[in-house]
């Protein structure tokens, strides 16, 4: 039987953000769903207003909450690194302070390639274009911060190189700090079967502080 959690979601207006709000609430689950303007009509759904950047509204707003779990899923575009390091060691350091876990949805940039584990997909042209190149090397900084972070209860889920709204399946491959691809060398999932392995994650913590996911055809 399924316990019921209170869980906070850091962006959670964005596009995994919003999934993952919608994917807990499927499941019965109570969420807060802070962002600079969050607006939510479900009465289990308690929107707050919070700056990231800011560690005494994240630490107030955390406690507020009451949460057991919390979800951070913070994009920037364009791609600002200080600020995803920073956003990211604030709620590390909030979280760890109130003793709850952190699950944050990362970037594909982080994982090795496949086929070549000395070789970060940050690093590597195949998958990553020069115009995207900052926003991979964020996600690298964005793990570094957590791995060196005392204290804190985390993992990190780094999603397949093209993540893009799309159909709930609610199946998904899970692989541990290398890049999953399909026959064709296709690496995707959907974000609301993201927000799947999220959930999952949340409810059936696996062994692994670094994890990724991609799609399982059915």
């Amino acid at each position: 039987m399924r316990t019921r959690k209170t869980i906070a979601v850091l962006g959670a207006t964005g596009m995994v953000g919003s999934r993952v709000v919608t994917e807990a609430r499927a499941r019965g689950h109570r969420v807060v769903a802070l962002s600079r303007k969050p607006a939510h009509d479900d009465p289990a759904v308690t929107p707050l207003a919070v700056d990231v950047s800011d560690p005494g509204a994240v630490r107030r707003a955390l406690a507020d909450s009451t949460a057991e779990a919390v979800v951070l899923a913070v994009r920037t575009f364009p791609a600002d690194r200080d600020f995803l390091v920073t956003a990211t060691r604030t709620v590390l350091d909030e979280a760890a302070h109130l003793g709850i876990r952190v699950l944050v949805t990362g970037g594909a940039g982080a994982l090795r390639s496949p086929g070549d584990p000395g070789l970060l997909v940050a690093d590597n042209p195949a998958y990553v274009p020069p115009e995207v190149t900052t926003t991979a090397a964020a996600g690298v900084a964005q793990l570094r911060t957590c791995r060196t972070h005392a204290g804190a209860d985390w993992v990190y889920l780094s999603p397949p190189a093209l993540l893009e709204p799309g159909p709930r399946t609610g199946r998904y491959r899970r692989g541990t700090d290398t890049l999953l691809t399909d026959a064709d060398g296709r690496s995707w999932i959907s974000a609301e079967d993201l927000a799947v392995a999220v959930l999952d994650e949340l409810e059936n913590p696996g062994p692994d502080r670094h994890f990724t996911v991609a799609h399982r055809p059915g």
